[in-house]
């Protein structure tokens, strides 16, 4: 097949370089020369031809067949802009512009959490990452993405995957680092009877797991997996919602509290298991709201067990459906509002209807933060300005807070 020669023009959100056509290269960047086989809108076999001067060799030896990571050819300088442009243009396409900060990116080796993909083999098990738009699984020993100890958790999911995977499917084993060890939850197994259960125990003794969960039931607990907030911990359900890393999440809280700096009261929405509203009660009275009850019971047991928080209510609510609206956002001083990525339009609205002066957004993706950002626009909001905070190191994910004010 003949080879067809292109010019990178830009990167595509999903990471891919792309030329007039469009045609698709993976893992190229603005401005290199590339030759490759043309398939339909995607090139393959690719041969850089001229090199962009921001094209650096991958740190991680797994790069090339591991699908976790999709920048690491790209110079950490590079990969902050484009996520600033990516930011730049969602907000644009709302008719809107801010003060974009410098992004603050975590550094390597400091994911605490990780999703394995396990299969059983002729010879054993196989855990790692799925590579690029594949079904087969990359062995990642020496990942430079994920914390050592959540790396060492391959072994246990490994043995997870000898006693309770099926030869036809692979299981999803997740493992988070907490303060006392390891936290894992798997999905995709076989049903737990009696021997079954025995089996995972000794595997969780054997690995000290804090606490091995089987299909959303606990089967061993040696102790609890708890996570830090502020002066407060909390037992997370399991697979509960986590920042991706500690430097992500601090810098997150960093951003949020010069935001609501001076508030007495404030509301927390989408709130997960206080991640924001626990430490922010060092300082102010807080109203958490979460649709998940579990993660909501842990966050006031998390309260409740804590020294020198001021006093924190919890409501179980669904913001998509039921939002908080009209009186009862009357007395808050400051918002904070952190949904998942499809955002959280009904509640901005709300929010622009309310008299709450300061508000801070954690969004993980631009696009519906921006649209959320135009309905407080629209309601006499004045956008002050964005800080990406880059948890998800190599990847095309972008996450930031922004600060709004209520004009006077």
């Amino acid at each position: 097949m003949t080879r067809k020669t292109v010019l990178i023009e830009r990167l595509g959100h999903l990471g891919d370089g792309i030329a007039p056509g469009p045609i698709f290269a993976p893992r190229c960047l603005p401005g290199e020369t590339v030759s490759g086989r043309r398939e339909g809108e995607r090139l393959r076999d690719i041969a850089i031809m001229s090199p962009s001067p921001q094209r650096i060799t991958p740190p991680c030896p797994h790069y090339d067949t591991c699908g976790g990571c999709q920048l690491q050819h790209a110079s950490d300088d590079f990969t902050a802009r484009w996520k600033q442009e990516v930011v730049q243009e969602a907000l644009a396409a709302q008719g809107l512009a801010t003060v974009l900060r410098p992004t603050v990116t975590s550094p390597p080796r400091s994911r605490r959490r990780a999703t394995f993909a396990v299969r059983r083999t002729r010879k054993g098990a196989l855990a790692g990452f799925h590579g690029r738009a594949s079904d087969a699984i990359t062995a990642i020993p020496d990942c430079h993405l994920l914390l050592p100890e959540v790396l060492a958790g391959r072994g246990g999911a490994e043995d997870l995957a000898l006693v309770g995977a099926s030869r036809k499917s692979a299981l999803a084993v997740t493992v988070t680092a907490s303060e006392n060890g390891l936290d894992v939850a798997v999905k995709g197994g076989k049903p737990a009877d009696g021997p079954l259960r025995a089996a995972l125990g000794a595997i969780a003794a054997r690995h000290r797991l804090a606490r091995l969960t089987w299909e959303g039931e606990t089967v061993a607990l040696a102790a609890r997996p708890g996570q830090v907030f502020g002066p407060a911990r909390v037992t997370s359900p399991p697979g509960a919602f986590l920042q991706a890393t500690r430097e992500g999440e601090s810098a997150l809280l960093e951003a949020v509290r010069e935001v609501v700096h001076g508030a007495a009261r404030i509301v927390d929405l989408f709130a997960g298991c206080g991640t924001f509203s626990l430490p922010l009660a060092v300082d102010a009275r807080v109203h958490a709201v979460e649709g998940n009850a579990a993660m909501l019971a842990a966050l006031d047991e998390g309260w409740r067990h804590a020294a020198g928080l001021k006093h924190v209510t919890t409501e179980a609510r669904d913001l998509f459906r039921a939002p908080l609206a009209g009186g009862e956002l009357r007395g808050f001083d400051a918002a904070v509002l952190d949904p998942p990525r499809a955002g959280a339009i009904a509640q901005a609205m709300a929010l622009g209807d309310s008299a709450i002066p300061r508000i801070a957004y954690v969004s993980c993706n631009p696009v519906s933060f921006a649209r959320d950002a135009r309905k407080l626009r629209d309601a006499g909001y004045g956008l002050d300005w964005v800080r990406i905070v880059d948890q998800f190191r190599w990847s095309t994910h972008v996450e930031l807070v922004a600060s709004f004010t209520r004009a006077a």
